[in-house]
């Protein structure tokens, strides 16, 4: 058994917020793998699809992204995941938008969520990091975060995430480096090969 979990914050306030974007991937795998219903579960919304032949626990922590691990953590002990079984997907600010890197272990760039879930659970997990830019300056990084996507980034967003899940087979057998080539052929494909953060020139 495999657990997908996508990093956010619970609630209509936030679900339009780019530091949503790991919970917006992951209800496309849920709605392309037809996953059952979500059910308030582990300090979160979590269901099950099958995935490449694989059974896997989707999770969207309700926890605020701070505490993520602790959600994590629970369904993890719930259904006896180890660690390496793990793919966490969620916003990283050092990739252009559109982009989309596959990482295993390795620090957390100061990202929140991944930092409690390193904290309660360990390491040595898959991280799909799913570009959104930068703001350009580290002060602006927090107001940036949790402001919607704008109307011009939406589509992109919706690209990104349907590749996420089309390709999610290649996730469930862990061949990472598959993964990562087909969702960028697929952007590429709908012309998302050089796209610029909102507003930038």
């Amino acid at each position: 058994m495999l657990l997908f979990a996508g990093l956010g914050n619970p609630g209509a306030k936030y679900a339009g917020n780019r530091h949503n974007i790991g919970f917006m991937a992951v209800d496309e795998i849920a709605r392309v793998h037809r996953a059952g219903p979500w059910r308030r579960r582990f300090q979160g919304e979590a269901t099950e699809a099958v995935i490449g032949g694989e059974r896997v626990v989707l999770l969207k922590p309700e926890t605020y992204m701070n505490e993520s691990g602790r959600a994590v953590g629970e369904a993890m002990r719930f259904f006896k995941i180890a660690l390496k079984d793990v793919t966490v997907f969620h916003d990283e600010l050092d990739l252009p938008p559109a982009k989309m890197r596959v990482k295993f272990a390795g620090g957390n760039a100061g990202h929140n969520g991944l930092r409690s879930i390193s904290a309660l659970c360990g390491n040595d997990y898959r991280r799909i990091r799913l570009g959104i830019g930068h703001p350009g300056a580290r002060e602006l990084v927090h107001g940036y975060v949790l402001n919607d996507f704008g109307k011009g980034e939406r589509d992109w967003v919706e690209d990104l995430c349907r590749a996420c899940a089309n390709n999610a087979d290649l996730l469930a057998k862990a061949d990472d480096v598959a993964f990562q080539n087909k969702v960028h052929l697929a952007m590429e494909g709908r012309g998302w090969g050089d796209v610029k953060r909102l507003g930038e020139p």
